[in-house]
């Protein structure tokens, strides 16, 4: 009689590491499906009878050795047991099978052989027998060495069940806590944005059309999981702009311009501590907005600190802060570039009204190969109808 293990003596206090095996009962393993393989139908006669002495009646048999991987496939049986030699095909050739079979590899197989040859079943072992029996094969050998290869498997797949659980309960975790690192990565893109943007969809459009441009030059999901939520972090570093500077409703002197200019870069001392003489440099976020993402580790921090850092520089190499030209520039600044001055453009601000797409898009294009990367900007426009549905989704609500 199979007894249970109790692997978790006091479970109000402790918590299982491993599957409680409190249910595989006696009559759990009685109802385990058997599979005989035996090309002589004689012999499929008498274990079926000695099983049934035994209490087994969940047997699957056949005596045509080629019809063993179908019905294992198809009633996926909890033990096979297995004649090693038959015609056509051999027991060994199906258990070499069997075990290279990912749906099937973890089914015992038991070997019933006539052969006395240590050989043979050294090799029948290593090829992943789970046990093997000599004919004529005694009943309560047989019963007795199959009670005991289906124990270990109700063991094993108690184990294989719990580490799905597992697993199931990491991915689980694993996404909330994805789910919660991008809320707070999108509040600190909304918090810069509402200094200048009473609605802070501006962010969530330009992250949105960043995700269209990367899709459209082939980035893979993870690419671009990775790129939409570092764009919206492009302006960041608004928060250590001045009021003064960012919320003026006329032009920039060309004193407050520079400051503006600077924001890219400034953001890389927003994690250091500050000496008095570098805090008056606060005022410049495009700098501010690099140094909030300096963190390290993080696959969309780390690209949004080179998107905060390069989303003003220009293909012909006149932007700012530093200088950069052409391909120097890493693409994922370039992107933003685009999806950045189209919202810009496309958007109502106390300066300008909303313009139309079509102006738009009239108006970075004359920028092409100057100001955009050419295969950037076409690659965005070829997704016009992506844009409008954005535009649609994100639009800006008084």
């Amino acid at each position: 009689m199979f007894t249970a293990i109790n692997l978790n003596p006091e479970p109000e206090l402790a918590v299982s590491c491993t599957p409680d095996l409190s249910r595989d009962s006696e009559r759990e393993i009685l109802q385990s499906r058997i599979l005989i393989v035996d090309d002589e139908s004689l012999n499929i006669d008498v274990f079926r009878r000695y099983l049934g002495i035994g209490g087994y009646s969940n047997v699957i048999s056949t005596d045509h050795a080629g019809q063993a991987l179908p019905l294992m496939g198809l009633h996926r049986p909890d033990v096979v047991l297995l004649d090693i030699h038959m015609p056509g095909i051999n027991g060994m050739e199906i258990l070499k099978a069997v075990r290279s079979d990912a749906a099937l590899a973890r089914t015992p197989v038991i070997i019933l052989t006539g052969s006395q040859d240590s050989e043979t079943k050294l090799i029948a072992l290593r090829a992943g027998a789970a046990d093997l029996l000599a004919k004529p094969i005694h009943p309560e050998e047989l019963l007795a060495r199959l009670g005991n290869v289906l124990r270990v498997k109700a063991y094993q797949d108690g184990l294989f069940r719990h580490s799905e659980e597992l697993e199931e309960a990491v991915r689980r975790r694993t996404a909330e806590l994805e789910a919660s690192r991008l809320d707070v990565i999108h509040c600190l893109a909304r918090a810069a944005e509402f200094r200048d943007d009473d609605t802070g969809q501006h962010v969530i459009r330009v992250g949105r059309y960043a995700r269209v441009i990367g899709r459209q030059l082939g980035f893979s999901k993870y690419e671009l999981d990775v790129l939409e939520p570092a764009a919206q972090l492009h302006d960041v570093g608004k928060i250590g702009i001045a009021d003064t500077i960012l919320l003026k409703p006329g032009k920039l002197t060309p004193e407050e311009f520079e400051m503006m200019q600077k924001h890219c870069g400034f953001g890389k001392k927003i994690s250091e501590r500050i000496s008095v003489q570098d805090a008056a440099l606060l005022r410049n976020h495009t700098e501010i907005g690099a140094r909030i993402m300096d963190t390290g580790c993080s696959p969309i921090l780390e690209m949004a600190r080179r998107i905060a850092l390069t989303h003003h520089e220009r293909w012909d190499g006149n932007g700012y802060p530093l200088g950069l030209a052409g391909e120097d520039i890493p693409l994922e600044g370039r992107i933003t570039a685009v999806a950045d001055v189209f919202d810009a453009l496309s958007s109502k601000r106390p300066y300008k009204p909303a313009f139309p797409l079509n102006r738009c898009l009239e108006i970075m294009e004359r920028g092409s190969g100057s100001q955009f990367d050419p295969t950037v900007l076409n690659a965005f426009v070829s997704r016009r109808h992506e844009i409008i549905q954005v535009q649609i989704n994100s639009a800006d609500t008084d």
